[in-house]
């Protein structure tokens, strides 16, 4: 089982994977959800992630769905003290979309109700908001921290300059200081945080939780060149923006590795982004206790210099 570590300078020790919470109540209905939280704390994990918008994609649903659903497990397995829940604000759902404090203040409440918890353990801004003043938002994350609703902060699809700006303005008028980063990072997916948004997190001491670990999927090997999509509701989206000649290129290149460690692609993606500067939990999703237990297999991998030297020249072209 692997060691927990420190996600950055929040307080909260967490396993290595961070559990996304995205499929519960949509392609993981409730008993599902509940067979994979149950084998992923039995693994060791204790780092869940979700939002208020997830699942409102889906005609009929209004968001919360998987707040919903990981409330219920919480509830019923006593789970309170055992779990780290990580949730969002931001996106548009039912009580409206972005940063000002009158949302913020409503959207944590309604997500306290649905997870049956009395505080968060990590709240996200989910995207950034552009037309709120940059101070109203900070001040609203400030006052949820000081009246115990939320522990840490996060900041989420924020690029480097604004993530910059906000964490300087929080020191200047004293607020509670965003501690960790979650972008999209991944093997076909690095630009968006290497460069400028990884070096502000190295410079401010941001602990990162990448979202799209596996690129929604694609890196799983379930996806083959010149075959037909999966059967899922996402295979066409993931095929469309992954399935090009570089990302064809790191599958080939992660079942290879794969091959040579006894692995299996999944694994591999995983136990690369664990070798990233500043990467403390990279999220994955899963819909069965089988997806948990591979994913959980990847952090007793150990990749070795060759591995990454294959992986960093595919995934580099």
């Amino acid at each position: 089982m692997a060691a927990k570590r420190k996600l950055g300078a929040t307080g909260l020790e967490v396993f290595p994977l961070c559990l996304g919470g995205n499929v519960f109540g949509w392609t993981a209905d409730e008993a599902a959800s509940f067979a994979v939280l149950d084998a992923f704390v039995e693994g060791g994990g204790n780092f869940v992630d979700t939002a208020d918008v997830y699942s409102r994609w889906i005609p009929g649903h209004v968001g919360g769905e998987s707040e919903t659903v990981l409330g219920r497990w919480i509830a019923s397995r006593k789970a309170k003290d055992r779990l780290l829940v990580a949730t969002k604000v931001g996106a548009e759902t039912a009580l409206g979309k972005g940063l000002t404090r009158e949302h913020i203040e409503k959207s944590v409440d309604a997500s306290l109700r649905r997870l049956g918890v009395e505080r968060i353990d990590l709240y996200y801004s989910h995207y950034d908001d552009p037309n709120t003043p940059l101070e109203e938002t900070l001040r609203a994350f400030d006052a949820l921290v000081k009246a115990g609703k939320v522990k840490a902060l996060g900041l989420s699809n924020h690029s480097a300059e604004r993530a910059q700006e906000a964490l300087d303005t929080q020191k200047r008028l004293g607020l509670a200081r965003y501690q960790v980063i979650q972008p999209e990072y991944n093997l076909v997916e690095r630009s968006k945080f290497e460069g400028a948004l990884q070096r502000v997190c190295e410079k401010e001491g941001l602990a990162v939780a990448p979202y799209f670990g596996l690129a929604a999927g694609f890196l799983t090997g379930k996806y083959q060149e010149g075959q037909p999509a999966p059967t899922s509701p996402r295979a066409g989206n993931v095929l469309k923006k992954y399935g090009n000649a570089k990302g064809w290129g790191v599958v080939a290149a992660l079942k290879k590795v794969a091959e040579r460690r006894g692995a299996t692609p999944s694994q591999v993606a995983l136990a690369w982004l664990e070798t990233r500067p500043t990467v403390a939990a990279p999220i994955a999703s899963a819909t069965s206790v089988p997806q948990v237990k591979e994913l959980l297999g990847a952090f007793s991998l150990k990749l070795e210099a060759d591995d990454l030297r294959e992986l960093d020249s595919a995934s580099s072209k």
